[in-house]
């Protein structure tokens, strides 16, 4: 499988602002113009790249507020239009520094700006849920939103955010798992420096998850949103499925990403591996 193309997204919030199931085109050129900005900062610092995409955001907040609150629902109107005043200054500010070519002073006040467009599309997201699991996995716990958890460990700490939106069971279990305190003492089976960590074996012979009431193992679909599908696949790798340069809308490659292991010969049969979850450390 290849990566995708062009560089890799490394700011994870990014990730998550792409990831929210909205339909709102004026409001993503909006936020591509104000994540941009950090791309032309890298490397040869391309100002006249920060001052365009600056002047664009400025412009969409002048010329195009309605088409932002159009996909907000009435009784969240003024919210919606308070954020835009916000990020309206957020962006009055960014100039001023740009045109001072300071870079991390841009850097900085960038991120705050970027949180309250994050703000404002989350007022977009339906009232509900945007479709429903398959009937054969309802059965299983799923996550019908985003939960933040925090990980404590003995090499530091880490906070990881669930996106049930993508994969609603997938995140689901993991939730469950969590609260059900599964992974409490878990040992990380693999740790390499700027690649990966694994950890989710339990101690003794069983692989993955005994539910206590039925005393099976909890076998947990493939399940993967494509960038553009209203839906996830189940139980079938995109290759198989002929769509091997699709991208899911969380990809493994992008910085900070958590996955789920699962058997090479059995789709739907995660997480039954030496290690159910990981953490793309790169």
């Amino acid at each position: 499988m290849a990566l995708p193309q062009g560089n890799a997204i490394t700011d994870p919030k990014a990730l998550l602002r792409y990831s929210l199931p909205i339909d709102n085109p004026t409001v993503r050129e909006l936020q591509k113009s104000l994540e941009d900005v950090a791309a032309q900062l890298r490397g040869a610092r391309r100002w006249g790249g920060v001052n365009g995409d600056l002047k664009k955001a400025d412009l969409i907040l002048l010329r195009q507020p309605e088409k932002i609150l159009a996909s907000i629902p009435e009784e969240k109107q003024a919210q919606g239009q308070a954020y835009i005043a916000d990020i309206q200054a957020g962006i009055t500010n960014l100039k001023a520094l740009a045109d001072a070519q300071n870079r991390q002073g841009v850097l900085d006040a960038r991120k705050p700006v970027l949180d309250i467009v994050t703000n404002l599309e989350e007022l977009m997201l339906p009232a509900e849920f945007p479709y429903e699991v398959p009937a054969e996995f309802s059965n299983l716990p799923q996550l019908k939103g985003r939960a933040t958890i925090a990980i404590s460990t003995t090499q530091g700490d880490m906070t990881a955010v669930v996106d049930g939106y993508s994969a609603p069971v997938t995140a689901g279990n993991f939730v469950d798992l969590v609260q059900r305190g599964f992974y409490n003492k878990m040992p990380f089976v693999r740790a390499e420096d700027f690649y990966v960590l694994q950890s989710g074996d339990p101690v003794g012979p069983e692989e993955g998850f005994i539910d206590p009431k039925t005393k099976q193992y909890r076998a947990v679909p493939l399940e993967i949103l494509v960038q553009g599908d209203k839906e996830p696949t189940y139980g079938i790798t995109l290759e198989d499925a002929g769509r091997p340069l699709d991208q899911p809308v969380l990809p493994f490659s992008s910085y900070g990403a958590i996955a789920m292991a699962r058997p090479n010969e059995e789709a739907n049969g995660g997480p039954r591996s030496s290690s159910s979850s990981c953490l793309n450390r790169s």
